[in-house]
């Protein structure tokens, strides 16, 4: 390696510059704030584990994402988190058991993967999120898309909007009013995702083809929806449930945020159940998150335990954040200033850059401002 090339970073990974670090800590504060004033309590975990541990918690968790590699202590594979929801399970099943259900918990780390995602080259993410553990309702599902509003608004974004999906909605069709072969489950998932017409009907799912109109605009898609399952031939009336609980989700959420359906939407949704959305805003490239409801595989012989949550990945919007801020507001202290005067200055919400010698620059250190005779002076 020549000796420029010292100072590169792996593709994927970069620097948080000052600006960008103030942007990322501001959303995080504001965030886990949210998500306490809610009762969801924070937990911390390990940016490494045993990879057994991250893959067996819950269905879907792709092994290939993470990157891997045997500890030389217990000579065991380890594993770099790719997703904090798998620890988060580990926590709920294992340390806090035997705590009073439904459990309310919240968290935020960086998270790593092996690639980036689609066009995305960025390998490493920050993730903060909140989970709902021993709860698989309605309500439940309706709490944590109203919470990942709430907590996607008061880190700053604007313009929220969220498209619902109905992840299992293959398997229970098929399993019902529209039988595939097992052959052919996987294929009309992806040509549905894809929203191939005509890759559908190869993969003979021409009975599907109607959940390709039921995309848009939640009022127009669910009455879609609806009037699909209603027919003999097609839904049958086996998502009458999901059909009247994503209404009453959206009836909770109300004006807080613009809703669209696309029930068949599976990228992303890897181990959710019976629902799950994604969540954009305003000005912000691509989606910022995603939640939904899912089960946490416990020990051999006890049963799953049902939960609900959502993730949100909010470097899009920090990067936002970081363009649009104004101007800090930075105090210059000359040498000699009156320590008291200064720390005032600081409560009321000044940040303070003091001299070290008689040459510093107050404009070239950042500064807007110089302490004069105990206040405050615009600098020209």
């Amino acid at each position: 390696m020549h000796e420029n090339d010292r100072d590169l970073l792996p593709e994927g990974l970069g620097d948080r510059l000052p600006q960008q670090a103030w942007a990322s800590q501001s959303v995080r504060r504001a965030a886990h704030d949210v998500l306490a004033s809610h009762g969801y309590a924070r937990v911390e975990t390990p940016v490494l584990e045993f990879e057994k541990a991250l893959a067996s918690r819950m269905a879907g968790v792709q092994v290939r994402r993470m990157f891997r590699f045997v500890d030389p202590v217990s000579a065991r594979m380890l594993a770099l988190r790719s997703d904090m929801t798998a620890q988060v399970a580990r926590i709920a099943a294992t340390g806090l058991a035997h705590a009073p259900r439904p459990l309310r918990l919240s968290y935020s780390g960086q998270v790593v993967t092996i690639k980036g995602d689609g066009l995305d080259p960025a390998r490493e993410r920050l993730q903060l999120g909140a989970e709902l553990i021993g709860a698989d309702s309605t309500e439940a599902a309706a709490e944590i898309v109203e919470l990942a509003i709430e907590t996607l608004r008061g880190a700053g974004a604007t313009g929220v909007s969220v498209d619902f999906t109905l992840p299992d909605l293959v398997d229970t069709l098929s399993a019902g009013p529209l039988p595939l072969p097992a052959r052919s489950i996987e294929a009309v998932r992806q040509m549905l995702d894809a929203k191939d017409a005509g890759g559908l009907v190869d993969a003979g799912g021409e009975g599907y083809l109607p959940l390709l109109y039921a995309i848009g605009p939640f009022e127009a898609a669910i009455a879609q929806l609806a009037a699909f399952d209603v027919h003999p031939s097609q839904g049958g009336g086996v998502l009458a449930s999901r059909i009247a609980a994503l209404r009453a989700i959206a009836q909770r959420v109300g004006a807080k945020a613009r809703l669209t359906l696309d029930p068949s939407e599976r990228h992303g949704f890897e181990y959710q159940s019976w629902f799950g959305f994604t969540i954009y805003a305003d000005g912000v490239p691509g989606s910022l998150g995603r939640g939904g409801t899912y089960a946490i595989l416990g020990q051999a012989g006890r049963d799953p335990e049902p939960a609900t949550g959502f993730s949100l990945y909010p470097d899009p919007l920090i990067e936002t954040l970081t363009a649009t801020a104004g101007e800090e507001r930075r105090l210059f202290l000359p040498l000699g200033h009156d320590r008291d005067v200064a720390a005032r200055q600081r409560a009321i919400g000044w940040s303070t850059v003091a001299a070290l010698s008689d040459q510093d620059d107050p404009i070239a250190l950042g500064c807007s401002h110089r302490l004069e005779n105990g206040e405050a002076v615009a600098l020209v």
